[in-house]
């Protein structure tokens, strides 16, 4: 009799505390939970009951455990042991719902005691449903953002290729030798350059497109397949440039792109050079013993004006054998040391000078590596050098 009084008690007390706390926990916006040192749940607010879509007759008296898969009983049991160890504890999981359905909930889950000593665990549940879908749809953006990245990477390396296709070449051909070298400052760039042999000509081209990357080299692209159609006709190098600069006018109007070009001739029979430049840093003929001489382009940039190149716009110069030219783009020249002096055409100029002993290849390289160790930092615009000498 004793012993079911007491017990009677205990019952009671334990009423009258849920009472208590649960008047409190019904305000909640979140679910609320609480089972006895068994694990049965003995309370839970109408969030709670909401969340897993049972009436209270249907889940007073059972233990969270039962509502669990198999799968993920283990789990759960290892997240109410740390409660039970520690005291607290805090995490991500779901709620078994009644009609077969996972809701995603953030957990705190934290033992109390009762004013007759009992222990009790309460779980507070917070639907994050939302927020997981957000992750989900972010990830899922992020897969297509990735494979975004990874087609664009793969064009990329085509475009590169192209981009390479367009870089001049070096070659031997009757009475020159030709070293050339490409860099784009980005994986493509707006400079291309052209070496074509003819029958009683050597055809070297250089262009600067405005700007960097893959704009520019796209519109680099469509000039050079113009350019070399001009070449293909032998076109005379005043006029080549006029329809260049016609050609983008009408019909790149409105693009925001200018280009510079540097165009050599050398004609084997006679050994004489012509040059005509727009816009473009001036070609250099160097010769052992003498300075280097400077060809200036005569012509605008091109690519914005209607009548940018002159009418006498090609320069004929005499060259010897051993003689040496120098074509080049701005990246060259335009470089900036660490105490903001640029090397500048006259600085390029030493550098040329200094090398000219050197066998051609050997020159090309002094000259790329002089000019990176004058430079503060990597390069900041494309670079195109192409060196002809006169055999």
């Amino acid at each position: 009799m004793g012993d079911s009084f007491r017990e009677a008690r205990v019952e009671a007390r334990q009423r009258e505390w849920l009472e208590q706390v649960g008047s409190v926990l019904e305000t909640l916006n979140q679910g609320v939970m609480i089972n006895d040192e068994g694990r049965r749940v003995i309370y839970a607010n109408s969030t709670f009951l909401e969340m897993i879509k049972m009436d209270a007759a249907e889940l007073l008296g059972r233990t969270m455990v039962d509502l669990f898969p198999p799968e993920d009983v283990a789990r759960l049991l290892e997240l109410i042991e740390r409660r039970e160890t520690e005291g607290r504890a805090r995490y991500e999981f779901y709620i078994p719902q009644a009609d077969g359905g996972r809701l995603p909930v953030a957990v705190t889950s934290r033992q109390v005691q009762a004013a007759n000593g009992a222990l009790f665990g309460m779980v507070t549940a917070t639907d994050i449903s939302e927020q997981k879908l957000a992750e989900e749809e972010l990830r899922k953006a992020n897969e297509q953002l990735l494979a975004r990245q990874r087609q664009v990477e793969e064009e990329l390396l085509l475009a590169e290729r192209v981009q390479q296709s367009l870089a001049p070449k070096s070659l031997s051909w009757g009475g020159a030798t030709v070293e050339a070298y490409y860099q784009p400052v980005w994986t493509i760039g707006g400079d291309y350059g052209l070496v074509i042999p003819r029958k009683e000509h050597l055809d070297v081209l250089v262009c600067d497109v405005s700007g960097h990357g893959i704009s520019s080299a796209l519109v680099a692209n469509r000039i050079y397949s113009e350019t070399m159609a001009q070449v293909e006709r032998s076109a005379e190098l005043g006029a080549m440039l006029r329809h260049l600069n016609h050609f983008v006018l009408e019909n790149l109007a409105g693009s925001a792109f200018y280009f510079t070009v540097a165009a050599v001739r050398f004609n084997r029979s006679c050994r004489s050079l012509q040059f005509a430049g727009a816009g473009h840093p001036p070609v250099m003929i160097v010769r052992r013993g003498k300075a280097p001489q400077l060809l200036e382009s005569k012509s605008m940039i091109l690519g914005l004006f209607e009548n940018a190149v002159e009418a006498e716009a090609i320069v004929e110069v005499p060259l010897e054998a051993g003689d040496r030219v120098v074509v080049y783009t701005d990246g060259l020249s335009e470089n900036f040391n660490a105490r903001r002096e640029m090397l500048g055409v006259e600085g390029l100029g030493r550098i040329v000078d200094e090398t000219l002993a050197l066998p051609l290849a050997e020159m090309k390289q002094q000259i790329i590596e002089r000019v990176a160790a004058w430079r503060n930092g990597p390069a900041a615009d494309d670079i195109s050098l192409v060196l002809l000498e006169v055999r």
